[in-house]
């Protein structure tokens, strides 16, 4: 019995002492601690990412329990480095580890919402139309089309389902396409490597029908036109991990520590191995601690500071001291020898274009593209030569595109630097200044405009006549005022002197102590002769959205490359903004924009798009003789900065979106029964007069886009510059546009645009919007569609800051009625086959494509520009007007032409940058892996592309980056231009081919591709210009150097040959306003700087619970307390800052931190939470861009010309916005709005107080 007993209480707690009678045992229930024991509990870890273009593409673990994503923690498994570098991880930051709060969040899109005044109308046109028909009842109904247009931003969104929805977008995409043209069908996505096949879908969607899709990078003023100029690469960077190789560290603009959190370890580390550091910003930033020195600079100056950091070294280690690294460098890798011709102008020499072998009798032997082969003397024979690399030699001819040291003969050549060790004379050029000019806010000198420096100079004997020459390099150091013992005026013999460009001149103008500047470059300087260039900038954003950006950039970029630094490991600029290494580029696009079935397909700079369709050119207030330069060639430099932007579209230099006022579906009919080719009949149409292009009137309704795709975005909420003038005039709802336009101001009006004196408000038919939350742009929508969130779906990820690929995975299945971007575009896809039929067949389009960068085109005017409209020249498609293409669409194929990869894969081939290869291997092994398409049907046979993970795979499959025997091929198809070997590079991985489930395991480096201008290497990290410096492969430039003079006309006219000191621009927008509207209380006047911020990621994070609990709660701006005691404002006060553009509504933030004069806005700062109304307007406080607006720049519209020609997201006008200034002022009376909108009682869409009067 005992023994019984005893097994009945086998598992009974034995009370006995332990741990020395210490111990205690208790009976007490201890369920209680399921509470955070079960917290912590999970059914499966799935690796994801987040796609925020924070560029830190970091993996992580999502732990799911129940089918509930409950928390996330970071990854720690990514391939070592090298041993003798710090590893990758852990890679995040707190704003990541609160992304999985969105997935349950009232903020969360749940379901398919509608305008309810756009439904209802919808439904009662359906019961009696087709679906076409009746959305065209709708939209040609003013009084209809008014109902909702008109109601944008105002709620009254209602719950509806899939089909309905997907049939009204449809419906309108059909009708837009047969009424208007499929180039009014619109797209805007940004940065497709934080989500490949997310953007893909969209952006095939759009390409299938004929759509444009937008560019974003250089919208979003994340593009440096500066690196296109001087590279021909649109911004190649080194991954982090070099930063640990650098000896010296400048931080220029950038925060590394609060914006590229996951890699700043690297930036510590490279501290503690004994690299020194400089941080350079106006205010005191998360950088600066970690800084040996802070240079303090005044904002918007940094050119100043720049370019007397230039002439320190050139003094120091070119003049006084060469230094021999730095003299072979630049011989070999620069424009430095490259001769120009000088040309006399008002009484004085001028730099103009570069000497070319068509300018020399015979040739010079070049008989094939000789305009565009660039000279220079032999410093053994003092010949002129013609020395390989230059453009000329990269197109019509195989084999002599390279960089070694030689001429066409193959002759070696030692090209000289100086004039001065030749027979020469001495001559003073003039250069141009803009350092006088005078500004409320900026300090400026009494400088002339015109500085002449002494130099030595060359005659030639020239197919016209004996002519002047001089080198770069010469050309170059008078620019920086170097005395180099020529005599004459202008130049320096003491950085004490008061001369332009010296440390005295820059400590005025910067703020810096001349010694600060003296002591960095010296240092940084000698760092890169002691390490052979291992000193390396990493320069921001901050410096780019400046108008005057590229001289910013440009004199980093000067610094760089005179002491030899571009192109060595631990060197070189590191341009760190968006995540923009879309890695696998060459794979992803043609599944991204459809060129498996069509090519070209349509593509727009969104700068230029939005600048022209939400009507910012007719409020501009830049005329473009503020900023020509005193010493301009003659030439058109009159009109206004739109009329620039047509010229550039109608030479074929900038993309136009919509292309002509006629639909291009009409076109080819047209044409034939004309019996031209398509081609023919548009350059004789544009000619003749009877074909005009829209650009030439944007305000006409033949010429709005109508429909507008925004995905992955918060377009209006975030990067929109302007934004109270896209709700005016794009959208036609409530805005705060206080300023006048030009007409209502009496001032000139553009010439090559035509003026309405009612601009046009109102000109989308119809916003959609793919959002997991209800940003800005979901309340200003016609119809919001739920996206599946980051840790829904299954993609691709990549950045620039390490070397891997790794996916987000599909963790949970999305939630509610939402739908990842592949399975929503597919569902519009399949929707638009259904309903085209009713309007749509097979049809020609005819496609308008600019002149593009890396394609035979891009040498099309050498000399001099001509314009066929003025009757210069012919109209010639492809060399002085756009190319014209002609593209098959098949609209009630759409869908199955969607989910299948198209026949011109294996037909045409596959390549980007000028590189072409075959991909048959390939799209077989597709057909293999993805399966074929069965069905009867065009696409029978094809490999299928049905799910995001068979998109992902075709990516994967045809980028050299992800297949090791697309690599090997893709450098053999280099070979045959550079002549030289360099498969090399890749034949150690020509074997491998990562997979989407290998990705999905751990994260892959990826394979060296000549796509990159770096190697993915076990010995050396990379770094952009590498494989230039070490592999002789030429930049994609006139010259094939890294060019440092930029002699097209325009660049010349608007003084930018040369890098020099430009101060901000005065944008006119603050006397207009500034006494319209007083509310008693004192007011101060500021720049305003939109730094990134330490909690959101752009508008991202910026609504979640957990950021705002760790910030204040609601938009933020920053300002010092000298300019909040003047304005009487208190720390957390509520004020309003306000311009011509519009007002903002936030609290202060009173800080030390922030330089006098200035002010700081993070972007990018919603009006969703926490924001009131205006007592400027009258309406809700806006978002930081409501008091901005686009300015752009003639300098950026160049096309055509080597590497100054289009490219998508590479060259173009760019949405700068720190010239702006605002009011500030606290608000005396609090009103949140917390009234029903009543349109009945508002007279007017706009500002609701006397300030618009």
């Amino acid at each position: 019995m005992s023994h019984f007993l005893d097994r009945l209480t086998f598992f009974q707690r034995v009370k006995q002492p332990f741990s020395g009678g210490y111990g205690i045992t208790t009976n007490e229930d201890r369920r209680w601690e399921d509470g955070y024991r079960k917290r912590w509990q999970h059914d499966k870890i799935v690796r994801s990412t987040h796609g925020a273009n924070c560029t830190g593409s970091c993996s992580w673990k999502i732990y799911v329990k129940g089918g509930i994503v409950t928390w996330e923690t970071q990854q720690t498994d990514y391939p070592r480095t090298r041993p003798d570098l710090p590893n990758h991880e852990p890679r995040g930051c707190p704003r990541g580890a609160s992304y999985s709060w969105y997935l349950y969040s009232a903020n969360r899109v749940k379901y398919p919402l509608v305008r309810s005044a756009l439904v209802k109308l919808y439904r009662e046109a359906r019961r009696t139309m087709t679906p076409v028909a009746a959305w065209a009842s709708i939209v040609r109904d003013p009084k209809k089309r008014d109902a909702y247009t008109t109601k944008r931003g105002h709620g009254g969104f209602v719950r509806a389902d899939w089909n309905e929805v997907n049939e009204i977008i449809a419906a309108a995409n059909a009708h837009t396409i047969k009424d208007h043209g499929p180039d009014r069908v619109i797209g805007f996505s940004p940065i497709p490597a934080m989500s490949m096949v997310s953007y893909a879908a969209g952006a095939r969607y759009l390409s299938l029908l004929g759509g444009v899709c937008l560019s974003f990078y250089d919208w979003y003023c994340d593009l440096p036109p500066s690196s296109p100029q001087t590279w021909g690469e649109q911004t190649d960077v080194a991954e982090s991990a070099d930063w640990y190789n650098s000896g010296f560290l400048i931080l220029w603009g950038s925060n590394v520590p609060q914006t590229r959190t996951p890699d700043a370890h690297f930036y510590t580390e490279a501290r503690y191995r004994g690299a020194k550091s400089a941080v350079i910003c106006p205010d005191y930033s998360e950088a600066s601690k970690f800084a040996d020195i802070w240079l303090s600079v005044k904002q918007g100056t940094d050119s100043a500071l720049a370019m007397a950091m230039g002439h320190v070294i050139l003094k120091q280690f070119h003049v006084d001291r060469k230094v021999d690294y730095f003299t072979d460098y630049v011989k070999r890798y620069t424009d430095m020898p490259m001769l120009v011709k000088l040309v006399r102008q008002d009484g004085r020499l001028v730099p103009d274009r570069f000497v070319r072998s068509s300018d020399i009798a015979g040739d010079l032997g070049e008989t094939n593209n000789a305009e565009w082969k660039t000279l220079a003397f032999d410093a053994q024979s003092g010949e002129l030569v013609a020395p390989l690399g230059s453009v000329g030699f990269r197109w019509g001819e195989k084999g002599k595109w390279n960089l070694e040291a030689k001429r066409s003969d193959g002759t070696g050549v030692d090209l000289m630097l100086s004039l001065a060790d030749r027979q020469h004379e001495l001559a003073d050029v003039a250069f141009p200044y803009f350092g006088n000019i005078e500004h409320d806010h900026f300090v400026s000198s009494d400088h002339a405009s015109v500085l002449e420096r002494r130099m030595p100079v060359a005659k030639l004997a020239s197919k016209d006549g004996e002519i002047l020459v001089a080198s770069v390099y010469d050309l170059f150091l008078a620019n920086y005022g170097v005395d180099r013992g020529f005599g004459g005026a202008n130049v320096a013999k003491s950085f004490d002197e008061d001369a332009p460009y010296t440390p005295a001149w820059a400590e005025k103008i910067t703020g810096v102590p001349r010694d600060q500047i003296i002591q960095v470059a010296h240092e940084f300087a000698l760092n890169a002769e002691k390490t052979n260039g291992r000193s390396m900038v990493i320069i921001g954003a901050a410096m780019n959205h400046w108008y005057h950006c590229d001289m910013n950039y440009r004199g980093v970029i000067n610094m760089l490359v005179m002491c030899g630094c571009v192109g060595q490991s631990g060197g070189g600029w590191a341009h760190y903004v968006g995540q923009e290494k879309l890695r696998p580029q060459a794979g992803w696009a043609p599944v991204a924009f459809a060129l498996d079935w069509g090519r070209p397909s349509r593509q727009q700079n969104g700068t230029s798009f939005f600048y022209a369709h939400s009507d910012q050119w007719r409020y501009e207030t830049l005329d473009p003789k503020d900023i020509l330069s005193p010493t301009a060639p003659a030439g058109p430099w009159d009109g206004a900065l739109i009329d620039y932007n047509v010229r550039a579209e109608r030479m074929g230099w900038l993309p136009s979106a919509p292309q002509l006022e006629i639909n291009p579906l009409s076109i080819a009919a047209k044409a034939a029964a004309a019996g031209l080719e398509p081609k023919d009949y548009v350059a004789q149409g544009l000619t003749s007069g009877e074909l005009k292009m829209s650009c030439e009137d944007p305000d006409n309704p033949k010429n709005w886009p109508r429909n507008l795709f925004v995905w992955r975005s918060n377009l209006l909420g975030s990067s929109g510059k302007g934004h109270e003038y896209f709700l005016k005039h794009l959208l036609g709802t409530s805005h705060g546009v206080l300023g006048k336009n030009l007409g209502e101001q009496g001032l000139a009006k553009p010439k090559e645009v035509r003026w309405h004196e009612q601009g046009a408000e109102g000109k989308l038919d119809l916003l959609v919007t793919l959002d997991f939350r209800m940003s800005t742009t979901c309340v200003y929508s016609d119809i919001v569609l739920p996206a599946a969130t980051w840790y829904e779906k299954d993609d691709l990820n990549t950045s620039d800051m390490h070397p891997f690929i790794h996916p987000l995975g599909a963790a949970v299945d999305p939630i509610w009625e939402s739908r990842t971007d592949w399975e929503i575009y597919k569902g519009l896809a399949k929707a638009f086959s259904e309903v085209a039929p009713e309007v749509l067949g097979v049809e020609t389009d005819v496609v308008l494509a600019p002149i593009m960068h890396d394609s035979a085109g891009e040498i099309a005017q050498a000399l001099d520009v001509k314009e066929w409209k003025k009757g210069e020249t012919p109209a010639v498609p492809g060399r002085t007007m756009p190319s014209v293409a002609v593209v098959q669409r098949d609209y009630p194929n759409t869908y199955e032409r969607f989910t299948s990869l198209g026949p011109l894969m294996e037909n045409l081939g596959n390549g980007i940058k000028g590189i072409a290869w075959e991909t048959k291997h390939e799209v077989e092994h597709l057909r293999q892996l993805n399966g074929v398409v069965l069905e009867e049907g065009p696409t029978k046979g094809l490999a299928k592309l049905n799910t995001a993970i068979d998109a992902a795979e075709a990516v994967l499959m045809m980028a050299p980056e992800t297949n090791g025997e697309v690599a090997v091929r893709a450098w053999n198809s280099l070979s045959k231009t550079t002549g030289l070997e360099h498969a090399h590079l890749a034949l150690p991985k020509e074997d491998e081919k990562i997979r989407f489930r290998d990705i999905v395991a751990q994260p892959r480096k990826i394979i060296s591709a000549p796509t990159w201008s770096g190697l993915e290497s076990e010995h050396v990290c990379y770094n952009a210009g590498y494989t230039n410096v070490h592999e002789f492969i030429p930049w994609r430039t006139l010259t094939g150097r890294q060019q440092l003079y930029q002699d097209h006309l325009w660049m010349r006219a608007f003084g930018e040959g040369l890098c020099v000191y430009r101060p901000p621009i005065d944008t006119r927008t603050v006397k207009p306003v500034i006494d319209k509207h007083p509310n008693g209380e004192k007011q101060v006047v500021l720049n305003f700087i939109t730094p990134h911020q330490k909690w959101g990621i752009h508008s991202t994070y910026t609504d979640n619970l957990l950021m705002l609990t760790l910030s204040r709660g609601g938009p933020i701006v920053w300002i010092s307390e000298i300019d909040a005691k003047a304005a009487g404002i208190a720390d957390n006060d509520w004020i309003e800052a306000y311009n011509s553009n519009g007002a903002l509504t936030a609290r202060a933030v009173v800080s030390q931190r922030v330089k006098q004069g200035m002010c700081l806005m993070y972007h990018a700062q919603e009006k969703i939470v926490n924001a009131p109304g205006s007592e400027t307007t009258g309406r809700r406080g806006g978002i930081h861009n409501s008091v901005t607006r686009v300015v752009p720049k003639p300098t950026h519209m160049i096309g055509g010309y080597a590497q100054q020609a289009y490219g998508f997201n590479y060259y173009g006008t760019i949405g700068t916005n720190r010239d702006e200034f605002v009011i500030v002022r606290k608000i005396k009376k609090l009103d949140w709005l917390e009234r029903p909108y009543d349109p009945a009682k508002q007279k007017t869409r706009g500002p609701l107080t006397s300030a618009a009067e």
